[in-house]
Parts: structure tokens; C-alpha cells; sequence
């Protein structure tokens, strides 16, 4: 993969920075770590503007985000109330909980999406809950577009200042990717484990 996206990189520059991290953000498997660390090696060989990949990368990071909180919210949350009735256990969600986390959520929502773009893996899905429980336009979007700005220049200077050292960058995010990703997998078992299902009331 990392040949496909340098060659990209190189061919379609700035654009294809911008291409590369909208896929991104519609498809997880492709890893922001390595799109933009790769376009900041560039940058910091002259071949590329640190100031206009770093804005290339929010820009199709944000149009990825703006795309899943359009489908979110046009969906709904109460679309999926049936489902969750259903298949609750393996959602490991109840109906009960969905609501107090629509009244979190309008607290804490703006907190929750700026620190959830700075998460790996985290950062693709934010979009989700904030469409489905109808999180305002405006704090949506600026939390948004500070948190994938912050991620989007971190990894952007990271791969400036690494020079052509990708593996050192990899032996950096690698790690807490992969912590990250388990530490959700565990969660997700022990909810699976513990879950009880809650009867709906008619």
C-alpha cells in the first residue's frame, strides 16, 4: 500500500493528498498515519508545501466527515430503535442507553468529536453518532475542523521532520494504533459478555 500512495502523491500532489484522505475517512483500512506522513516526507524534501498538504489533508478528511453526519442524520436515531430492540445484545446497546446518550451528547457532544478526530481508527466513526442524534451544523463542524486540522498537521510534521525515516514513524503511531484498536475490541467483548437485555415496554 505504501507504493500506491507515494506514487499517488507524487502524480497528483496536492489533490491526491486531499483524494487520499477522503478515502480515509469513508474507509477506515486506508491509514491517515501513513498518507500524511508520507506527504509531509515529501514536503520536507521541497517537493511538496508542508502549509498546503496540511490543508489538502483536513480538506478531504472534513468532505469524508461532512459525508458520514449527512447519512447519520438523515438516518435518524429513531430508525434505528427496532434494530436495536432486535439485535440489542449484539450491539451490546439498549434503547434506555441510547437516550441518556442523547442527553451526554448534547453536553458533551462538541467535546466528545474534537478529542474523537484526534483518536486513530476513532477519528472515521465520530461523524456517526454526531448525524444520528442531530448534533448542531455549526459545533459539528468546527469541532471537526479543529480536531482533523490538529491530527492532520501532527502526522503531517512528524513525516517533515523524519525525513525519509517512515519507520520511525510507524514504530511511533504503530503501537498506539494497535493499542487503541484492542483496548476497543476488549470493550466491545466485556459489553458482549455482560450485556442484559432489556425487554421493550409496549
Amino acid at each position: 500500500m505504501t507504493d500506491w500512495v507515494v506514487d499517488l502523491i507524487d502524480k497528483g500532489g496536492l489533490i491526491a493528498v486531499a483524494f487520499l484522505m477522503f478515502l480515509e475517512t469513508v474507509f477506515p483500512p486506508i491509514p491517515s498515519e501513513l498518507i500524511m506522513s508520507l506527504a509531509g516526507i515529501r514536503a520536507g524534501q521541497g517537493e511538496l508545501s508542508l502549509t498546503g498538504i496540511i490543508i489538502a489533508g483536513t480538506f478531504g478528511a472534513m468532505a469524508g466527515n461532512v459525508v458520514w453526519y449527512v447519512i447519520a442524520r438523515w438516518l435518524g436515531i429513531e430508525r434505528f430503535k427496532p434494530l436495536i430492540d432486535r439485535w440489542g445484545r449484539w450491539i451490546t446497546m439498549t434503547w434506555a442507553e441510547v437516550e441518556r446518550g442523547q442527553l451526554w451528547f448534547e453536553r458533551y457532544g462538541t467535546f466528545f468529536v474534537f478529542m474523537g478526530r484526534m483518536l486513530p481508527t476513532v477519528r472515521s466513526l465520530v461523524s456517526v453518532p454526531a448525524g444520528l442524534l442531530k448534533m448542531r451544523w455549526r459545533s459539528f463542524l468546527i469541532a471537526s475542523t479543529i480536531g482533523t486540522a490538529g491530527w492532520t498537521a501532527l502526522l503531517a510534521l512528524a513525516g517533515y521532520k523524519l525525513g525519509s525515516s517512515f519507520e520511525e514513524i510507524d514504530n511511533f503511531l504503530g503501537p498506539i494504533s494497535t493499542a487503541i484498536v484492542v483496548t476497543i475490541l476488549l470493550a466491545y467483548v466485556w459489553r458482549l459478555w455482560t450485556h442484559r437485555k432489556v425487554r421493550p415496554v409496549d
